[in-house]
């Protein structure tokens, strides 16, 4: 059992007092909130009385919800500390009260703007001084004018979304709570239950029986509700469809994607480009099954660890490792990266409640804050460099944007943590001696690649599908689920689906077919990861240099301009193409270690 916080060094817990200097600072700014927000009511009406009302209301709104996001961030920081403290529970429910009143009291803004032409909005930048600066804000709010209705709709559309979003919590409630897994052999001469949260580690285990019975059980508990999950599901896909529908959108992929103005066709050149590369797949399927020496390779023998290497780094280290790493981006990236390792942007150990996993989070008057939960392994070298790539990704945003402009969108937020891993494992392998080290990295690095492109591809071309067939009155029956996946699972790993019965059943337990065409973002940022990694490891001065240009740029321009600054065009092939070489050539030096006898 982890200790709670009393035993920590202070120099591996984070500064949140950089935040608020004290609980009744925060406290305060509770109260002073609550009044600035009852105060900006008096707004509803008047956002287009003139080119004036206009800048200040739009102003005002900007420096409460700056104030809101610093707000906010303190309490649920001193809520993941300690989860079990009821103060910090307090704290991080008053927090997003206030976030709920804050959308409440400016609920009129959008379709009150709406009622401006474009050309007013012209006259308007030439009257008001300083309007200009939410140029393209306002850009992206009329570039959605044909998909906002009457207020009256909207005030419809806005009542029922409690309603709408009732299958994606029935399915979370049946998935966490409700669902009941049998108990299994864990391979240490124990049978324990499984759950959700051993699962992985079960499908990692040398012993394949003990791999084997987990997997079925966990697939016949899936069939055994697969109705059920299959009325979650469609009725899902029923509500992305309709609201699409009512909105003037063609497809509710349309109508996701637009969110972010990420055209379609980079949805569909990252599908098309996966299915020409799929016998890179197929390869390195069969490979696995020849390093660990099967006759017939099943889906349950997919995650089980190639290498018998297990390679430790402790904290410390860790952080000596990543500032070299991460030098190579110059002296002001490495300047920040020092400054968050060493003045406490860190919240490292495990502790008593303390919130499970990693993230970067923090806001635009916040230092950019980092959550771990440190073990001595490679994994965690890995974690450190990623949530260091988010951080730095956010560093430089919001001292290089204003405020409208310092964050960025979630079509962008995984390249700069994903590139930090992947330039991670580009030196790791350049500094290596020991092929038994090497064909560890290289395991680490297909497998990643594996679950997250290829992966991650399967559900979005699942995802597309089903909402399709619903468009087109197809219902989507349990039958019509599992047929659909069972036939692309079989395409991606060519293993057969005759002998993999149970993966038709994969589909009911994955929560992001509830996201709405999320999981594409996983794939498009993964692979122009690796292809700045190998630019920026391999190319020029002017490839660094574009990069933290990107890393700058914020929301001040749509993602795709973006990220085109830092040279991938995302609408091309050209950046999953280089993505697969390199997949294709670690493929190759694996295979080369294979034949040297190394994995032995």
């Amino acid at each position: 059992m982890s200790e709670n916080r009393s035993h920590l060094e202070e120099k591996y817990t984070w500064d949140l007092t950089t935040i608020f200097p004290t609980d009744e600072v925060w406290e305060a700014e509770y109260e002073a909130l609550n009044l600035a927000l009852d105060d900006a009511r008096v707004y509803q009406g008047h956002l287009l009385d003139s080119a004036q009302s206009l800048k200040d209301i739009t102003d005002a709104q900007m420096d409460l919800m700056r104030r809101i996001e610093k707000f906010y961030v303190y309490a649920s920081m001193k809520h993941d500390e300690d989860t079990t403290v009821a103060k910090y529970q307090e704290f991080d429910a008053k927090a997003t009260s206030v976030y709920a009143k804050f959308s409440e009291v400016f609920a009129f803004y959008e379709p009150e703007f709406m009622a401006l032409t474009q050309e007013q909005l012209e006259t308007y930048y030439a009257e008001a001084t300083g309007l200009d600066l939410y140029r393209h804000n306002f850009e992206r709010l009329m570039q959605q004018k044909a998909h906002v209705l009457s207020k009256a709709e909207e005030e419809l559309l806005a009542g029922a979304s409690e309603i709408f979003g009732s299958a994606g919590e029935t399915f979370s409630i049946l998935d966490n709570a409700d669902i009941r897994f049998p108990f299994v052999p864990d391979g240490k001469g124990d049978v324990i239950e499984l759950t959700h949260g051993n699962y992985i580690s079960l499908m990692e285990n040398k012993d394949r029986e003990v791999r084997r019975e987990a997997y079925e059980a966990m697939y016949s508990t899936y069939e055994q509700f697969q109705h059920t999950y299959a009325k979650t599901l469609q009725t899902n896909v029923k509500v992305h469809n309709f609201k699409a529908k009512a909105r003037k959108y063609s497809s509710a992929r349309e109508a996701a994607l637009s969110a972010n103005f990420v055209p379609e066709v980079v949805y569909d050149t990252l599908v098309a480009s996966v299915h020409k590369h799929l016998p890179l797949l197929h390869r390195y399927v069969k490979l696995r099954k020849e390093i660990l020496g099967l006759d017939d390779l099943k889906m349950y023998d997919m995650y089980t660890p190639l290498s018998e290497t297990d390679l430790a780094f402790t904290y410390d280290e860790a952080l000596e490792k990543a500032e070299q790493v991460l030098a190579i981006f110059g002296e002001d990236y490495a300047a920040r990266v020092h400054e968050a390792f060493t003045q406490r942007w860190i919240d490292v150990h495990v502790s008593k409640g303390k919130r499970s996993g990693a993230y970067s989070g923090g806001a635009y008057d916040t230092n950019a804050f980092m959550l771990l939960n440190w073990q001595d392994t490679l994994d965690n070298l890995y974690t450190l460099v990623h949530e260091t790539g988010h951080s730095m990704h956010s560093s430089y945003t919001r001292s290089s944007q204003p405020y409208p402009y310092g964050d960025y969108p979630i079509f962008l937020a995984e390249i700069a943590s994903t590139t930090n891993e992947n330039i991670l494992t580009e030196t790791l392998l350049q500094e290596v001696e020991d092929d038994k080290v090497r064909f560890a990295i290289l395991n680490n690095y297909l497998d990643g690649f594996r679950g997250t492109i290829f992966r991650q591809t399967q559900f979005a071309e699942f995802e597309d599908a089903i909402h399709k067939a619903d468009q087109e009155g197809q219902v989507l029956t349990s039958e019509f689920l599992n047929d659909l996946y069972a036939d692309l699972n079989e395409k991606y790993y060519g293993l057969s689906k005759d002998d993999n019965e149970f993966i038709q059943y994969e589909w009911a337990r994955i929560p992001h077919f509830y996201y709405n065409y999320y999981v594409f973002q996983y794939s498009t940022g993964f692979a122009a990861a690796n292809f700045l990694a190998e630019r920026i490891v391999n190319g020029t001065q002017e490839d660094k240099d574009k990069y933290l240009d990107y890393l700058k740029a914020g929301s001040s321009d749509y993602p795709l301009n973006v990220i085109a600054k830092a040279g991938v065009d995302m609408t091309s092939t050209d950046y999953l193409d280089a993505a697969f070489d390199v997949f294709e050539k670690r493929l190759i030096e694996l295979e080369e270690l294979v034949a040297k006898g190394a994995h032995l």
